[in-house]
């Protein structure tokens, strides 16, 4: 899989034949994305329906970026499932596009961002479990452990269902 740094990409983005693709939720994407940049949820994503459709163009390489990173590499392993191979991903995603000044639109949603849900969600959950283990019965302990091992799954394996069931909550659409 090809990458570019936020750097690199700044110098690409006056061609008219950048195709860059945010794959970030339409919120997150919202919230602020390069200019440039169209939005298509990794959920949403079909690269073969996207060239049939004359959404991008063949003969151009597809730049991919997300939040940080992950979800633009998911999105890049997609296209290259379906036989496309003329992918980069932006490293370090959107976050380091705005560390390198590029021309950002910011929008007024006040949604956080993906990877923050998560965070809470996961901290609530433990939070909760070890509550009720305390106070009701020690077998809700298991809500602990089995956030604590979605975690550590989703550490090592680089997927996360929790973040793919947050994508999907009404206040990310």
């Amino acid at each position: 899989m090809n990458t570019i740094t936020a750097q690199q990409l700044k110098e690409k983005l006056n061609d008219p034949s950048l195709q860059l693709i945010d794959v970030r939720t339409p919120v997150e994407f919202n919230q602020v994305h390069i200019e440039t940049a169209i939005n298509v949820p990794l959920d949403q994503l079909s690269p073969t329906k996207m060239f049939q459709q004359g959404a991008l163009e063949a003969d151009s390489p597809v730049h991919i970026l997300c939040h940080s990173g992950q979800r633009a590499c998911r999105a890049a392993e997609q296209f290259l499932k379906e036989g496309f191979s003329n992918i980069i991903v932006v490293e370090g995603g959107t976050v380091a596009c705005l560390k390198q000044n590029l021309a950002c639109k910011k929008g007024d949603s006040n949604v956080i961002s993906l990877e923050r849900q998560v965070r809470v969600a996961a901290g609530l959950l433990v939070l909760t479990g070890v509550l009720l283990g305390l106070l009701i019965d020690r077998a809700f302990f298991g809500i602990s452990a089995f956030v604590g091992a979605g975690l550590i799954f989703a550490g090592i394996t680089d997927w996360c269902g929790m973040g793919l069931l947050l994508a999907r909550a009404p206040w990310n659409r």
